[in-house]
């Protein structure tokens, strides 16, 4: 293991961290320190190991988890850091609730979601069980509400209840393509203030993606009945969704029959729904913990470290799995099937940073290449390592009815062991570029903390800039002014060709990285395809069918400017930057 300098923190990482993750006392001030923050979560973490190796297994394991966070290598997701070592400490980020066609359910849902939602988690449904607006109710005599009536419950319920007293929740709603109710749906969120705290999906299969460029009908089918209500054509139903999406964001897809191929408990049922950001699809009550390493801290003189990687991969696997022994879940029906199946979500940050380390542009086939090397090396070191633990531990319970027993496998302790999130929360903690995404600018402004903005510049292009010689006159106004550098011919080729911004990487490339990470994860990819202003429906159509031909298992889209109150924005008069231009790159003392 390399040794690594303390991470430090630029000021919007603090005062995220102030707001959301240090303790405070009954009076609301903040009694821990960022160190002791995480101290505290690898000391809550590590006590699991008291089951496996004793009182010096823990003691180990503490100072592994702790220095590994500290320096900013690997960082869990925002449960975890938020509530470990605390009491009744959940730690999952993920959770699916179930919906089924009956009132009681309903209410049971949102009830579930509203105490999921104040431990920090994040939870997904698939509303596409309910009988569809203006069915009959034979209880009442009257006519149903529909999937998006009831989905204002869960909306509203959202809206009142902040998780842990820190944030508001966030939810995914999915529903099936087939549903009579689709078309509806799809334009939910038409009205900018409406289902705010969700985002939608449509789970769609490989016979409708081939109905759709067959030009075939599709049937609607009543879910109550089963029985068929009426035929679309299916290009009239993707045409809606991509309108939709390139006006709003909303609908992404889920490739429901890509997701179900690589599920891990087939006799378990099916995968239907997924957490908010749709890269942990999870059965009905299932949740999953997620932690992510930092690959910009990875590169040495210009390499790779793999050593260094493979050991945080051990670590990462194993203080995953450490999570769901210390985690108290909010309901009953989540501790059993968690633990049974023990899926945990191992991935990256920091990608676009390391290209940048590597002298690697993130729109080359340079690049695309070393997504697949990395990723491809981190499953394999996952997998080994959760067989390792298997042996040492047992495996997950359901090992003997699951794929892997059938197909062959040695017993694993995790029915799931890789995911990829977008990190963005605790990339910003770490300084690094969020999940697998571009750059979204070189100068850019940050909506945070329920609606505070910060300006800021990357560090990596002000260190680059510094270490050339040039002036800072020479680029920071026009920088400010657009938030790009490419443009820029006065700064050298080499320079400027490191440092695409998302609307500069073409989405083709960018769902060909997806891919290259999708290949070698066991879960799925949240990576958002971001478009310019000016992108076309018909972009966003070509974007849905790419994914779907290589394979992938979900796919959002976002035409910049198409959702008010955006989380990063371009300079549109010119940014005053919050901190000193030109400091180091602190992320990892590189």
């Amino acid at each position: 293991m390399v040794d690594s300098a303390p991470l430090q923190f630029r000021p919007l990482a603090f005062r995220v961290l102030e707001e959301r993750y240090l303790r405070r006392d009954p009076e609301g001030r903040i009694v821990e320190t960022p160190e002791e923050l995480f101290r505290r979560v690898a000391r809550g973490v590590a006590a699991a190991e008291a089951r496996y190796g004793g009182a010096k297994a823990v003691a180990r394991r503490t100072e592994a988890f702790y220095q590994a966070m500290a320096t900013g290598k690997f960082l869990p997701n925002t449960p975890t850091l938020m509530n470990a070592d605390l009491p009744q400490g959940q730690l999952a980020a993920c959770f699916v609730i179930p919906v089924e066609d009956d009132m009681k359910s309903i209410m049971e849902a949102a009830r579930d979601m509203a105490l999921i939602h104040q431990t920090g988690g994040g939870t997904g449904f698939s509303f596409s069980r309910l009988r569809p607006k203006g069915d009959q109710v034979r209880s009442t005599g009257r006519i149903a509400s529909g999937p998006v009536g009831f989905m204002r419950i869960f909306d509203i319920t959202t809206e009142v209840v902040k998780q842990g007293g820190r944030r508001r929740g966030a939810n995914m709603g999915i529903l099936h393509v087939s549903h009579p109710d689709i078309l509806e749906f799809v334009a939910a969120k038409a009205e900018p203030d409406k289902f705010t705290n969700f985002n939608l999906s449509v789970g769609v299969t490989d016979d409708f993606m081939a109905q759709v460029e067959g030009d075939g009908l599709f049937p609607l089918i009543n879910p109550r009945t089963g029985q068929e209500v009426k035929r679309l054509p299916a290009r009239e139903i993707f045409a809606a969704i991509c309108r939709f999406a390139h006006q709003t964001g909303d609908p992404g897809l889920l490739f429901l029959d890509a997701i179900e191929r690589a599920n891990p408990t087939p006799e378990l049922g099916r995968l239907e729904a997924t957490n908010p950001c749709g890269e942990q699809p999870l059965l009905p009550y299932e949740s999953c913990n997620l932690g992510s390493i930092n690959l910009a801290c990875l590169v040495r003189r210009g390499e790779l470290d793999w050593d260094e990687l493979d050991y945080l991969v051990r670590l990462g696997v194993t203080f995953l799995d450490d999570v769901i022994d210390q985690s108290h879940y909010p309901l009953a029906q989540t501790s059993a099937i968690t633990w049974a199946n023990r899926k945990i979500g191992l991935g990256v940050m920091g990608l676009a940073d390391m290209f940048i380390h590597l002298g690697i542009p993130y729109d080359s086939s340079e690049a695309l290449t070393q997504a697949d090397k990395v990723m491809e090396r981190i499953q394999a070191k996952a997998v080994a390592h959760s067989e390792t633990l298997a042996k040492e531990r047992g495996p997950f319970p359901n090992f003997y009815i699951s794929r892997w027993r059938k197909e062959g496998h040695p017993p694993r302790r995790n029915a799931t062991v890789t995911t990829i999130a977008p990190t963005g929360t605790i990339s910003l903690i770490a300084g690094v570029s969020s999940g697998i995404e571009p750059l979204f600018a070189v100068a850019y402004r940050r909506r945070a903390l329920e609606g505070e903005e910060f300006d800021e510049i990357h560090p990596l292009f002000a260190q680059k800039v510094r270490e050339a010689g040039i002036p800072t006159e020479d680029w920071l106004p026009q920088v400010r002014l657009s938030g790009r550098v490419r443009p820029l011919t006065s700064l050298p080729a080499e320079l400027r060709r490191l440092f695409p911004t998302a609307f500069e990487v073409s989405p083709e490339h960018q769902i060909l990285m997806q891919a290259a990470f999708q290949r070698h994860v066991d879960n799925a990819v949240s990576k958002t395809i971001n478009l310019p202003t000016e992108a076309t429906v018909a972009e966003v159509a070509e974007a849905f069918r790419l994914a779907h031909r290589l394979g992938l298992k979900g796919l959002t889209v976002y035409r910049y400017g198409s959702r008010p109150g955006q989380v990063l924005s371009l300079p549109e008069e010119g940014l005053t930057l919050s901190h000193e231009v030109g400091e180091e790159c602190r992320q990892c003392s590189v």
